[in-house]
């Protein structure tokens, strides 16, 4: 699954295309040289204006979009000078008594300072625009703004005194996430529902609706827990409702498809960082007194409060989890997304996962690693082959005090197996010679399936290390499993490496956001990872269909959730069976995404496996000084 860094960047690749039109219309402003403000509207303009509600309307959409609006009275409330986004966010102080029209309105400057100061009175002449981030066909609400605009001073508004901010508290967010546009239940199958945009908005009936109505005003949050850790574009998740699907570890638990956690809200800062630096939050932290500015949305993030006043950071100081060692007579199986690992990661990068995989994990027997590039990492030339990205990983393993790991793995065609362009990721394994033996076995290749035999009444692999119906059209631009036969204690032990295909983010074949003006939204992805499944499925039951006691761990990351249609068919027919399902219900998740706790990686077992035990070792996710955006998980088996 794609963090929320790689969708921002298309984001903001798409905002900059749409900027050419935008800025040459900006050029045609006349700017005064003393202030900084655009050319005053004329009061013919003036006469007949409307205010920011008229304009926000009481949908999604406005109803002067396309038009020119003149004279537009309001209180600037924020201003944002940096980057190609520049504008600023304006305020009416005199509301209507309709809680489902906004008040606040962005107005988009393109890449020209805006010239204007937090408490200026102004009235507006500008175009309206319901302007999607990343474009209209992913699925993204819009953004009611004002572009190709120009201001004057409007004294009669009043100046410095700004509007009351909205407070956003588990009392005035709903527990209720979205209408319904006559989709169908979330869950009945991903194909989604209808938009919601032109719908009057209920915002006390649906947070979603809170928020829209809301676009744009300010709102203040006050003594709010960290839900998601501080990123490298230094903003952070908070809930407004501490109680809602919490964590034991102060994070909000993304537990079913209708548990969307409305109270969560993105914080953005527009202060200066020099003076107020954004703090490095981790999950569980929290944000004390109050943080206030305009409600803004962002793609593939939704409603962001640009804090013009942020609150206090109070470190709770959240630890890293060490797993216990396995006794001798158990075998561990650890899956680990190392997150597009190659020989040019930074060396602290390999010092890290090695020190997680040696001092966090206890050394586990055999692991399942998944983002393993080759050997020239984002470089597209043609590389394949990944030796030298797994020597240096093993080295820096046997450095921090671990096993002399070996590995195996299969390169793949070039560029066939999706993920970042050149990079050529694939899933590979590193087992402890010392505590397992692999069985060596001819034949796999990039494009041999490794099919299951029986020899004197034991399953067998005809390739071992063999990929699983690689050429299969389930496995279209992703990674394939990889299957190994390994030794422990005298038993059998197959093993598979997954990474099925990503939900998207950002392409039109992904997931539409969750957030989105589509509700329920259309979880595109889904089916390729359904018939993923039924692939894996089908392999292992070959296996126990020669053995019904057999030995089996399906690990990785599956790009899915435990309630996901494709974890339910991977679990038919009882052939594998999720052993993270005998955590409390709150404890079973290991990736934070837009604040929300969930899994997207499992080690499934057979039934001959017996009752593992499991745990999911939190050292990366819920902090904003991670190795992978995946945390390791480590399966325990008794033999």
């Amino acid at each position: 699954m794609p963090s929320p860094s790689s969708s921002r960047s298309l984001s903001r690749l798409t905002r900059s295309a749409t900027l050419t039109v935008a800025a040459v219309c900006c050029t045609l402003l006349v700017l005064p040289a003393s202030s900084g403000a655009a050319a005053p509207a004329s009061a013919t303009d003036t006469a007949a204006a409307p205010r920011i509600h008229d304009i926000q309307g009481r949908t999604r959409l406005s109803p002067f979009a396309g038009q020119r609006v003149a004279g537009i009275p309001g209180i600037v409330t924020g201003v944002r000078d940096f980057g190609d986004t520049r504008g600023f966010w304006l305020q009416d102080p005199r509301p209507d008594r309709d809680a489902a029209t906004s008040e606040g309105i962005f107005v988009y400057t393109a890449k020209k300072s805006p010239g204007v100061s937090v408490g200026d009175a102004l009235r507006v002449t500008g175009k309206v625009q319901e302007y999607y981030l990343g474009g209209k066909e992913l699925g993204s609400q819009s953004i009611t703004e004002l572009t190709e605009a120009s201001w004057e001073a409007a004294d009669t508004v009043g100046r410095g005194k700004l509007p009351d901010a909205v407070r956003l508290s588990a009392r005035s967010v709903p527990k209720a996430y979205a209408p319904d546009a006559d989709g169908g239940p979330p869950g009945s199958g991903g194909f989604g529902g209808g938009s919601i945009e032109d719908r009057t908005l209920r915002p006390n009936r649906y947070a979603l609706d809170r928020y829209e109505s809301l676009e744009g005003m300010r709102v203040s949050v006050r003594d709010v827990r960290v839900t998601g850790p501080t990123s490298r574009y230094h903003d952070l998740w908070a809930t407004t409702d501490p109680k809602q699907n919490p964590t034991p570890r102060g994070g909000t638990l993304y537990g079913s498809y209708e548990e969307q956690n409305g109270a969560r809200v993105k914080v953005s800062s527009l202060l200066p960082p020099a003076e107020h630096p954004f703090p490095k939050a981790n999950v569980g932290d929290e944000l004390r007194g109050t943080t206030e500015g305009p409600l803004d949305f962002e793609q593939f993030g939704g409603y962001t409060v640009r804090a013009t006043t942020l609150g206090e950071h109070r470190d709770n100081h959240l630890k890293r989890e060490r797993t216990r060692k396995q006794r001798p007579d158990e075998l561990s199986v650890a899956t680990y997304n190392v997150e597009n690992l190659s020989p040019k990661s930074e060396p602290a990068k390999f010092e890290r996962l090695a020190e997680g995989l040696v001092t966090n994990l206890s050394s586990p027997d055999i692991v399942t690693v998944e983002e393993v590039q080759d050997n020239t990492g984002p470089d597209d030339d043609g590389t394949v082959a990944a030796d030298k990205t797994l020597k240096t990983l093993t080295e820096a393993v046997r450095k921090a005090g671990g096993p002399s790991y070996e590995w195996r793995q299969i390169d793949p065609a070039d560029k066939a197996d999706g993920g970042q362009p050149g990079g050529n990721i694939r899933v590979a394994f590193l087992y402890n010679p010392e505590r397992v033996s692999f069985t060596d076995r001819p034949g796999g290749d990039t494009t041999t399936p490794v099919k299951v035999e029986g020899k004197g009444g034991k399953p067998a692999l005809s390739a071992s290390p063999g990929r699983i119906a690689p050429q299969d059209e389930a496995w279209k631009a992703s990674r394939k499993p990889l299957a190994g036969e390994f030794r422990f204690r005298g038993r059998t032990v197959f093993v598979v490496a997954n990474h099925f295909s990503s939900k998207g983010g950002g392409d039109l074949d992904g997931d539409q956001p969750m957030e989105g003006r589509f509700q329920p939204p259309a979880r595109h992805s889904e089916p390729q990872r359904v018939q993923q499944a039924k692939l894996l499925n089908g392999f292992v039951r070959d296996i126990r269909a020669v053995d019904p006691n057999a030995l089996v761990v399906a690990g990785g990351d599956f790009n899915d959730f435990p309630f996901s249609p494709a974890l339910k068919a991977l679990r038919s027919g009882h052939a594998l069976t999720s052993p993270m399902d005998r955590l409390p219900e709150n404890e079973r998740y290991g990736y934070v995404f837009n604040g929300n706790s969930q899994a997207l990686d499992h080690l499934l077992t057979s039934p001959g496996a017996g009752r593992p035990d499991y745990d999911i070792v939190h050292i990366n996710s819920e902090f904003t000084d991670q190795t992978s955006d995946h945390d390791p998980s480590v399966v325990r088996i008794r033999r």
